[in-house]
């Protein structure tokens, strides 16, 4: 059915890029020119899915070695949508305390755009296990200045927390760390502003990426001016950096798209990486954080094309790993396979 579709092998990448040779990584990366622009690469139970430019939806799939799509039937992709929600927003859903959040009270209090539209919101809901509906507002001088609230257990006491973009209307963007609590939501953490109205920050995700047993959360700040992916801890109910480094961004001015970064354990170590694009959006990068100290352990180059979609974490080949899948601009949807 899909005969037209180029297939190839965009060939392994044996980078010794590190601090010691523990540090080797292999990456092997197949590519597929998909026939339609990719707009999101995306999750669902244990697929991966594209959806292009014209609506179509295909899984992506590996068979005898090649990367392949085949015509989904999947129409629904996501459950009714809250009443409430932020007009771009997105539902998240988890199975620890709290089944789902989303972005409330649409506003255009803070003339800042960087999403596409100048429609913020004013608040949290979070339905919790049980049915009960929790929420958060905050007053007239922020805004959350995000598409979604994301789910993840940051303090380790097994209940998640929800982890947003506050930005405020004179101090620009933060980081807020929301706990639901018996009287409600409430921020419990949060970054320092960037200081100047109109500078943003993209999450990468949450994980323990020094290896010290405590999760700590990743962010790309000013992703489109010298973007730094800066590392932060909770410490006595704070946000305290712990590393930075520069040249990184995970976002584009104007998109919706928000996760052009991932978090997986690449080289079986037990403890996670940071897998993000560089500041131009053309090539992947690898970035361990392990011990405290900054580490390049590998790199994928995409020849040009700027990257075009999220990355999709998914179990492609079936072996127990996790590999990432993505669109580009030039209509290639890439696959990544890691091997330590």
């Amino acid at each position: 059915m899909y005969s037209g579709f180029f297939l190839f092998i965009a060939g392994i990448l044996c980078l010794l890029v590190g601090t010691s040779p523990a540090a080797a990584l292999e990456i092997t990366t197949l590519s597929l020119q998909s026939g339609g622009k990719p707009v999101r690469v995306f999750t669902q139970g244990p697929h991966a899915l594209m959806k292009n430019a014209k609506g179509g939806i295909f899984r992506i799939a590996l068979k005898d070695g090649k990367l392949v799509l085949s015509a989904s039937a999947e129409k629904n992709l996501n459950n009714p949508r809250p009443k409430d929600i932020l007009p771009d927003g997105a539902v998240i859903y988890g199975n620890k305390g709290i089944e789902a959040a989303w972005l409330t009270g649409a506003t255009r209090r803070y003339n800042h755009a960087i999403l596409g539209d100048g429609i913020e919101a004013t608040g949290i809901a979070a339905r919790l296990a049980g049915g009960a509906l929790q929420e958060l507002k905050l007053d007239q001088n922020s805004v959350f200045e995000d598409r979604l609230a994301r789910l993840a257990d940051l303090d380790g006491d097994g209940q998640d927390e929800i982890i947003a973009v506050r930005s405020y209307l004179e101090k620009g963007a933060a980081l807020a760390v929301v706990k639901t609590e018996p009287q409600g939501l409430r921020i419990i953490a949060e970054t320092r502003p960037i200081g100047i109205p109109q500078r943003w920050l993209n999450p990468v995700g949450v994980g323990d990426f020094d290896g010290d047993g405590s999760n700590e959360v990743a962010l790309v700040k000013t992703p489109h001016i010298g973007g730094t992916l800066e590392i932060y801890g909770l410490v006595d109910s704070g946000l305290h950096l712990k590393g930075d480094i520069r040249s990184f961004s995970n976002h584009a001015i104007g998109e919706r798209e928000l996760g052009k970064s991932a978090v997986i354990d690449t080289n079986g170590d037990g403890v996670p990486e940071i897998i993000l694009p560089d500041d131009a959006q053309r090539s992947l990068h690898v970035i361990s954080f392990k011990g405290g100290t900054f580490s390049e352990l590998g790199r994928i180059n995409n020849q040009g094309a700027p990257i075009g979609t999220g990355l999709a974490v998914v179990d492609l080949d079936g072996d127990g790993n996790k590999e990432i899948v993505y669109g580009l601009s030039d209509w290639r949807v890439m696959a990544v396979f890691f091997k330590p």
